[in-house]
């Protein structure tokens, strides 16, 4: 869970943003930023100090819509106190969480504005209007059907055009969003339910949006869609682009050093885009590549379309094409009717293809995914052993690949200001943080480091060569 950063500009309004779950929300919080900046908000670092409150949420995790309700009542505590001071606060929420539960959260919460989903934020601006108008009838003592102003259509014109100019990079990096939505239809997921169709942005609107952020500071950016591999939008050419043809193109950027993907799906990783990662040396060499489960038969239940041979496969040819890859993957243990053959299948997959690291979570059910009614659920004690050993296991991979790159001299982008005093933190190209000493004027630098310690979860670095004479 993140926090849009604060505005140190002055201005009459303030919105405060609070972002759950993946990097596609990370970049519609800034895209709503953006939108927002263009009628007078500026951004505050709490609550407190906002004159809207927007919570940009994410369905995925357990207990997503649980953790929304308990904040929601916090912000309607703060509201009820701005009103008995004259004030108002403004409450919208964003996100997967709206798009899902839409007018149930507007009844079980009155306190909430707006609700809207994420394919209709571009309209904030017509919400905000409606609900401010709804406000001074009430205030007038008018009364009013319902409560709250509802949007979570899916509509015809795409929300990108709509949107301003991103404004901003932090720290050297930037998100860009390329697709949306799937088609898959995995048993476990609510994406296509929350986001809907794909939906691939033009190749040219791609390309502009990448070279406004490389003006405006970025020398890395990172592709964004819920499968970002099954790109397919429309090339200035009037040809159809893959998403290796995307990455050539941008490649190309003068400023451009550094580009990443996320998140993709096996049966999207074709010739072309393995070829690049071979070929296109701004791309890194890292791959985040979901597979969920080791036991074909748990893939088919899970409807993933695709099976254990085939991802297996994917990562012999990729680490021909790139022999220094680091491969991180998603696991789901316990998904209705696991067995201890199926976990086995899991953890013996793991053990052959050696993660750099990975997400790994208990199954949980989702209301209205077919997952949710599947029989043979497995035991809450079961599952939770089960995601103690193959979290064992994926520690031990990722410290293992930690430490084999100690005493190598990388180049790192540096992001941001560690906890300790003069330290800061970088990610490696394999998308590892590095912990090092440094000064503030090398945030969103690329430098050279000398890594000296891998851990778990991260490694320790320390300024080599030029950087460490032009930081002296």
């Amino acid at each position: 869970m993140t926090d849009v950063r604060p505005d140190s500009q002055r201005q009459r309004k303030r919105v405060f943003i609070r972002t759950y779950g993946c990097q596609m929300n990370v970049y519609d919080s800034d895209r709503m930023a953006d939108l927002l900046g263009s009628l007078g908000y500026g951004l505050a670092d709490s609550v407190e100090q906002a004159d809207l409150a927007v919570l940009n949420t994410c369905h995925i995790r357990e207990h997503a819509s649980e953790k929304v309700y308990s904040e929601l009542g916090r912000l309607r505590d703060v509201k009820q106190e701005r009103r008995g001071a004259g004030r108002d606060l403004t409450i919208a929420v964003a996100g997967c969480v709206a798009q899902a539960e839409g007018e149930e959260m507007v009844r079980r919460q009155p306190a909430v504005d707006i609700v809207v989903g994420p394919q209709a934020y571009h309209r904030l601006p017509e919400l905000l209007a409606e609900a401010e108008r709804k406000a001074a009838l009430k205030r007038a003592g008018k009364r009013l059907p319902g409560a709250g102003v509802l949007d979570t259509d899916f509509p015809a014109e795409s929300k990108f055009d709509h949107l301003p100019a991103p404004h901003g990079v932090r720290a050297g990096s930037a998100f860009l969003s390329i697709q949306e939505g799937c088609d898959k239809f995995c048993t476990f997921c609510v994406v296509p339910y929350t986001r809907g169709a794909e939906y691939s942005r033009p190749a040219a609107a791609v390309l502009a949006e990448a070279r406004t952020l490389v003006a405006a500071g970025a020398i890395e950016i990172t592709l964004l869609g819920q499968n970002v591999n099954a790109y397919h939008g429309e090339g200035p050419d009037g040809a159809t682009w893959s998403l290796a043809r995307l990455i050539q193109a941008l490649a190309e950027i003068e400023g451009l050093a550094r580009l990443r993907y996320t998140t993709s799906h096996p049966r999207d990783m074709d010739d072309d885009l393995i070829a690049a990662h071979r070929d296109v040396p701004q791309l890194m060499p890292y791959l985040h590549l979901p597979v969920q489960s080791g036991s074909d038969r748990i893939l088919a239940a899970m409807n993933r379309r695709h099976g254990r041979d085939l991802f297996l496969g994917l990562v012999d040819r990729l680490r021909a094409a790139r022999p220094d890859l680091a491969l991180s993957s998603d696991f789901i243990v316990g998904f209705p009717g696991e067995s201890d053959a199926d976990f086995d299948a899991t953890m013996q997959l793991v053990d052959q293809v050696g993660f750099a690291s990975a997400f790994s979570f208990k199954y949980s059910r989702r209301p209205g995914t077919p997952g949710s009614a599947l029989p043979d659920q497995v035991p809450e004690a079961v599952k939770t052993a089960r995601l103690a050993a193959l979290q064992s296991l994926l520690v031990k991979q990722a410290r293992a690949f930690n430490q084999s790159k100690v005493g190598r001299i990388v180049p790192v982008l540096l992001a941001e200001i560690g906890r300790k005093p003069g330290q800061i933190v970088g990610k490696t190209p394999w998308l590892q943080s590095v912990h090092l000493e440094g000064t503030l004027r090398l945030i969103g630098r690329i430098a050279e480091v000398r890594l000296t310690a891998g851990h778990a979860n991260s490694l320790a670095g320390e300024l080599a060569g030029v950087a460490r004479e032009q930081a002296a």
